[in-house]
């Protein structure tokens, strides 16, 4: 094997959970092929967050090796709904759903992916023309025991919950993907194990020389602790104001940071590695490789001259203790006035009224400097009040 060819290969399996098969894979590196790269979303919501961007830095690598990128939008799949980790049916998308997720999703992945060097393919192109014959046939390849291999279909089969048969209908579908797009590669989440093997399974099946799997990490949020999530409000989104991504990044743990560095960053590890053994040294400061993180990240989905703009806000923010330059301003039509978490709530400080809560049980939220205790607090029409959320989020919110 070359000199170039192991750095390529160290390069790819980098942060990897698992590769199945690992041999497989280095012989499909090794043949100097260009390999077909698939990793499939479905667009269940119009906003990606760090999290997401765990599997798309993964195909960048392998597109900057020259290799095929396969970016597939599970528009049909998304419509069944993917019932991996859940522990009830899961609600199917509506098609208009759907559609607007996935134009979304399109716009933002080209942050980081080549537009030229990707292939956007939808699943719906051969799904939709498949008959019942051809579903009855591609059902008959794959057997209810090996379904119940799967964890979480066991878990709802022996507590007595209910599994639809569109469920199992899910990972055959997906599987199928592998078969049409010919992929030499797939990508997914630690969660989507079973579905990857069963893409592998059906190839052979098919005739198909069986695609290569490779597990990413499920990156842990805010909290160090729950995977990234918009619910769990732990979440970095990729589309936030540059000072907001930039603070949320400063404000994870030292721990949590190699973990973001290895995931996330372009950076080479040996250099990653050197910081962490200079930290752990005393020799350097933690926070400011933080910033190092934080720059290269906001740069990546902003530019480098708004990441220099956030850093300088932060600084300005957090040691002086200022204000920052441009507070939005928000005007909510309440006569009776508005209690403090609805609020938040209309206002985006928080994306829903439970977060709201949350942020002022944890003592997280001011108004005009002074702490909320009472989340029964209300906002009195005709006045403006400067709201803050945690370190990072202010508002002027007027109740009109």
């Amino acid at each position: 094997m070359s000199e170039i060819t192991r750095k390529q290969l160290e390069r790819l399996k980098r942060g990897a959970d698992e590769i199945l098969v690992a041999s497989d894979f280095e012989k499909k590196i090794a043949s100097g092929k260009k390999l077909r790269i698939k990793a499939g979303f479905d667009p269940t919501a119009p906003d990606l967050h760090l999290g997401h961007t765990v599997l798309i830095n993964k195909l960048k690598q392998f597109q900057d090796a020259g290799h095929h990128i396969l970016f597939l939008i599970g528009d049909f799949t998304g419509m069944i709904g993917d019932p991996t980790g859940k522990s009830t049916t899961r609600p199917p998308l509506t098609k208009e759903d759907v559609v607007e997720n996935a134009k979304s999703y399109a716009e933002q992945v080209f942050k980081i992916l080549d537009p030229e060097k990707t292939e956007v393919v939808f699943n719906s192109e051969w799904m939709s023309k498949f008959n019942a014959a051809d579903l009855i046939q591609l059902a008959a390849k794959h057997t209810v025991a090996r379904m119940l291999e799967r964890d979480d279909f066991n878990k709802r089969f022996t507590g007595g919950q209910s599994i639809a048969i569109h469920e199992f209908l899910y990972p055959l579908i997906q599987g199928y993907d592998s078969v049409a797009l010919k992929s030499d590669v797939e990508l997914g989440g630690t969660d989507q194990k079973f579905n990857l093997l069963v893409g592998r399974q059906l190839q052979e099946a098919y005739g198909q020389a069986p695609q290569v799997v490779m597990t990413m990490p499920i990156l842990e949020g805010l909290d160090g602790v729950q995977k990234m999530s918009k619910s769990l409000g732990n979440y970095i989104g990729i589309n936030e104001d540059p000072a907001e991504m930039f603070g949320k990044i400063m404000s994870i743990s030292d721990d949590l940071m190699w973990r973001y560095f290895e995931l996330l960053s372009f950076k080479e590890l040996g250099e990653i590695n050197a910081w962490q053994e200079s930290c752990e040294k005393g020799i350097e400061n933690p926070k400011n490789i933080k910033i190092r993180l934080a720059l290269e990240l906001v740069e990546r989905f902003s530019n480098a001259e708004k990441a220099t703009a956030a850093h300088q806000e932060f600084e300005s923010r957090f040691k002086h203790g200022k204000l920052p330059e441009n507070i939005k301003k928000v005007t909510i039509r309440s006569e009776a006035g508005l209690m403090i978490a609805n609020a938040l709530k209309e206002s985006g400080l928080t994306s829903s009224t439970s977060e709201s809560y949350r942020m002022i049980k944890q003592g997280a939220v001011r108004i005009g400097g002074d702490k909320v205790v009472d989340k029964q607090q209300t906002l009195k029409q005709g006045n403006e009040y400067l709201v803050q959320v945690g370190k990072r989020k202010f508002a002027r919110i007027t109740i009109s």
